[in-house]
């Protein structure tokens, strides 16, 4: 049995600790789990009552409806969405985005029967101000308590904690193929953004994938040119912006969902991507070793996903109650042993498996050069149009 099965195996075992009989899903990225109880807790069954105004009320463990997730794709282990519907008997169902971007004005629109949503860090604060999430009832999730301190309060986004609790958190860098490029790779932005470089170690042609988000992949080319990611400068963003263009033609794809894939069957050689993703396919290829992930000398972004409600969530009380499920010490603990991102969650560090804490790419032991994105404010939109112009 590989790593990764065993890991699973445990994960799964978890679970049918936590809710016997809870059953597995195909992990598809829109999933649904049923029972006939899912909305008895409206006491009118309709599932409509939502909004600031119903989540004020809200008791720990309450629920009010089912629970509708808008999450990235491949981020929550079915078996806990299992295990909260069997506990809690109500439907659970999932959509997946690909971006902050790409969510962010769906919530902002309202009306999109979403309950919980997993925004970056950047994002929350641009969602507080365009009133797109509520306070959280913190009387409602005893579990925040689980948090680390670090994470409890003081994160820039959301300095009280008064709208967010973390998920998970790690880190942006590249993927690469070391049959292609040998074991002596440089750890640069430049295997994608350096055409002499990449003809170099075999990248040349469209061997490469970037992230198809603006602040990420924009973002990149800023820490390989020397900037910062969060430059509100319109030259130095205009140098990014040729930087991106002038390597289309080493770019196969600008990929958010299977960029991790795209490396292990061989359609690239060097990917921008999310580091516990790239480790969930190595752990799973055929020779693990044959992949490596980092984040470049020039530096990369180190990132804080985090639970929300949406301003007009029809469940609210369904989501405050799933956001203290997921902070229960081994259901956190699950979580980052099914995904291999790092957990914002002190009291889960316990159950976590020993092979992931001590894996560098899970828990960087050097985070000097890491930077978080933060809101630009009205230069977020520089951004979007400049990746948008570098696409072509």
């Amino acid at each position: 049995m590989n790593k990764t099965a065993l890991m699973r195996l445990l994960a799964a075992l978890a679970a049918i600790a936590l809710i016997a009989g809870a059953c597995g899903s195909d992990g598809d990225s829109s999933t649904s789990t049923a029972s006939s109880d899912a909305d008895s807790s409206d006491g009118d069954g309709d599932g409509d009552a939502g909004g600031d105004d119903a989540a004020a009320g809200c008791a720990v463990g309450e629920t009010d409806g089912p629970l509708a997730i808008y999450n990235w794709t491949e981020y929550m282990d079915p078996d806990l969405k299992d295990a909260f519907a069997a506990e809690f008997g109500v439907e659970v169902t999932e959509d997946n985005y690909d971006s902050n971007e790409a969510m962010q004005p769906i919530i902002n629109a309202g009306g999109s029967g979403y309950d919980f949503i997993v925004p970056s860090d950047y994002m929350v604060s641009i969602m507080i101000d365009a009133g797109d999430i509520q306070p959280l009832q913190k009387d409602a999730i005893p579990n925040l308590s689980n948090l680390a301190s670090e994470f409890a309060s003081g994160l820039p986004y959301d300095p009280d904690a008064t709208y967010t609790a973390p998920y998970q958190w790690g880190t942006t860098g590249l993927g690469v193929d070391l049959s292609v490029t040998g074991e002596d790779v440089p750890r640069t932005w430049g295997l994608i953004f350096d055409p002499d470089l990449a003809a170099q170690y075999g990248l040349d042609g469209q061997a490469a994938t970037l992230l198809n988000d603006p602040r990420e992949t924009m973002g990149a080319a800023l820490k390989y040119l020397g900037y910062s990611l969060n430059t509100t400068s319109a030259d130095e963003l205009a140098e990014a912006q040729a930087l991106v263009s002038d390597s289309l033609d080493r770019v196969a794809a600008f990929d958010s969902d299977q960029y991790d894939e795209l490396l292990v069957t061989g359609d690239s050689a060097v990917a921008h991507g999310y580091s516990g993703n790239f480790l969930f396919q190595f752990l799973d290829a055929e020779n693990p070793d044959q992949y490596t992930y980092f984040v470049p000398d020039e530096g990369g972004t180190r990132w804080i996903d985090n639970m929300a409600i949406p301003h007009d969530a029809p469940h609210p009380c369904t989501a405050h109650t799933f956001i203290n499920f997921l902070l229960d010490a081994e259901r956190g603990a699950q979580l980052t042993n099914w995904n291999l991102y790092a957990s914002p969650n002190e009291a889960a560090v316990e159950f976590i498996d020993q092979e992931v804490l001590d894996d560098p790419i899970v828990y960087p032991t050097d985070t000097s050069k890491l930077e978080e994105i933060e809101d630009t404010g009205d230069f977020e939109i520089s951004y979007s149009d400049a990746f948008i112009a570098a696409k072509g």
